[in-house]
């Protein structure tokens, strides 16, 4: 039996991730498109022949769950009102723009009950999950380091306004923290410093007496982006590039789970709980960044 998924907003990430995977999947029923911005939503429903509503309540009475690729400023009150309803909700990172928000939206999911899912799609890549599971256990982990380029604040390059604001911080951060934390053991304490718009380093400190170090940058100049994370152990070093393992296979794995955990209760990598954690620890970043103004 097929899930009915609701899809909200018509920007780029619906486009490239969301729809075509909704489309593709066997388990999926790609139920409609609602944005704030209607022509948008009419042409991307239109390509792959679903209905596209005027109303987002229109939108989420035909559906069982739904997933958002709209900005972290919206995304709040949109998903707190589909959890409210009862629907599961696939959410995008970063939860919302700041900590208030993401601990508002964790907490409507949790006393709502419905299951959740965060898209932090470097998890659900078969060569991350295999490095994780299989790989970072065999080196006796102590360490890591990890670095993640762009170019998607050089001059000529298209940027998400939300995204300028915000830095390179709560784009590539959320990931980058996650596989760290589950590579190493989770995050006591973090530090951070640098320039919000330019490159950002953080230095943080792990259960079990691990470290590790991270550098973030959105002006590198590289096309593709590169994430490579390392991991340094008393039996060996493994390093993996999370951005290049990212593909079509990691988003059906991630609606697969996503369609899982909805049918049968089965569990989620990364869930809004999550979520909210990871947004604490880059929340501190943020203001250690913010201090050194």
């Amino acid at each position: 039996m097929t899930v009915a998924i609701g899809l909200v907003g018509a920007g780029g990430r619906a486009a490239r991730v969301h729809a075509p995977t909704m489309a593709a999947s066997p388990d999926v029923r790609f139920a409609g498109v609602w944005s704030r911005t209607f022509g948008p939503a009419e042409r991307l429903a239109s390509q792959y022949g679903v209905p596209v509503f005027e109303r987002y309540d229109d939108l989420l009475d035909t559906c069982e769950a739904v997933a958002f690729a709209v900005p972290p400023a919206a995304q709040v009150d949109l998903a707190v009102t589909a959890a409210q309803r009862g629907l599961a909700v696939l959410l995008e990172k970063p939860l919302a723009v700041d900590l208030a928000g993401a601990k508002e939206l964790a907490s409507e999911v949790e006393r709502s009950n419905v299951v959740s899912l965060l898209a932090l799609t470097w998890r659900y890549a078969p060569a991350v999950r295999r490095f994780l599971d299989r790989v970072v256990p065999r080196t006796h982990p102590i360490g890591a380091t990890a670095r993640a380029r762009s170019s998607l604040l050089t001059e000529g390059t298209p940027a998400r306004t939300w995204w300028v604001e915000r830095s390179v911080l709560f784009d590539q951060g959320p990931e980058i923290v996650d596989v760290l934390d589950a590579a190493l053991g989770r995050i006591r304490t973090v530090r951070g410093h640098g320039d919000r718009l330019g490159w950002i380093g953080l230095l943080l400190e792990h259960e079990g007496g691990r470290f590790s170090e991270v550098s973030l940058s959105a002006h590198a100049g590289v096309q593709p982006r590169r994430a490579e994370v390392e991991i340094v152990g008393s039996n060996g070093v493994a390093d993996i590039d999370c951005a290049a393992a990212v593909g079509p296979d990691a988003y059906t794995t991630m609606y697969a789970e996503f369609v899982s955990a909805i049918r049968d209760g089965a569990p989620v990598t990364v869930d809004a709980r999550r979520g909210c954690r990871l947004h604490e620890v880059l929340d501190r970043v943020e203001t250690d960044l913010l201090r050194s103004l």
